[in-house]
């Protein structure tokens, strides 16, 4: 089989440490061919990418190459010796967004490239084909990638010890059933802020949010 060796390259399109922001090996090199029986070369990439950079556009973040469903941003693509290294956030208002982290949380999903194939960007090497050159279009969340090494290698979870307000805000109104409110009044003054105005009638609705944050808790803190 033919070796390939380029320099590392790096294209940014911006940074991000939220939860929700993954990365992954979009597109392995070498290796056997995949489903399609394609090979891709190191450095297939560059042209594409570069190209995006200039333009200001970025490959579209798709579940299961469907157009119509963005569910998230690409941030910043790597070309590194194992494949092209993909980093990405999910916008979790989103809903198939916000089924797709669970998903990846439980290691469900993968990725595949949607691209297109330049003039003399591709050969046939000992009955494979070989893509040296390929536009890159989309990169998709999928369960049954056409390589198996396009992989999801990290996740980033609810640190709660470094929290994100405006993600805790959020996640406080998902798990607890919160009103906008409510998670408001928690995230200003605590559990004796998101209680100072109920009246006692009310001692159901608390103690069934004070359940939901004990088990809250108890998860965070690994029990």
């Amino acid at each position: 089989m033919r070796t390939f060796q380029t320099a590392p390259i790096q294209f940014k399109f911006a940074a991000s440490d939220q939860a929700g922001t993954f990365s992954g090996i979009a597109s392995p090199y070498g290796g056997e061919p995949d489903a399609h029986g394609d090979l891709i070369a190191p450095g297939a990439y560059t042209k594409s990418l570069d190209r995006h950079a200039k333009a200001g556009t970025r490959p579209a973040l798709l579940w299961q190459h469907d157009q119509s469903n963005p569910v998230g941003v690409w941030l910043e693509f790597e070309d590194t010796t194992d494949g092209l290294l993909a980093h990405g956030r999910l916008t979790t208002d989103v809903p198939q967004a916000k089924a797709a982290y669970s998903l990846m949380m439980d290691g469900a999903l993968a990725l595949s490239i949607g691209y297109t194939i330049p003039a003399g960007g591709a050969e046939i090497v000992n009955g494979a084909r070989l893509l040296k050159e390929i536009d890159l279009i989309e990169v998709s969340l999928v369960a049954l990638p056409a390589n198996p090494a396009a992989r999801i290698t990290s996740v980033k979870s609810f640190d709660p010890c470094n929290p994100n307000p405006r993600e805790f805000e959020r996640a406080a109104r998902d798990a607890l059933g919160l009103s906008a409110r409510e998670a408001k009044r928690l995230m200003a003054g605590g559990w004796n802020g998101l209680v100072r105005d109920e009246q006692p009638d009310d001692s159901a609705d608390l103690a069934r949010i004070a359940a939901k944050l004990q088990r809250i808790t108890a998860t965070l803190q690994g029990r």
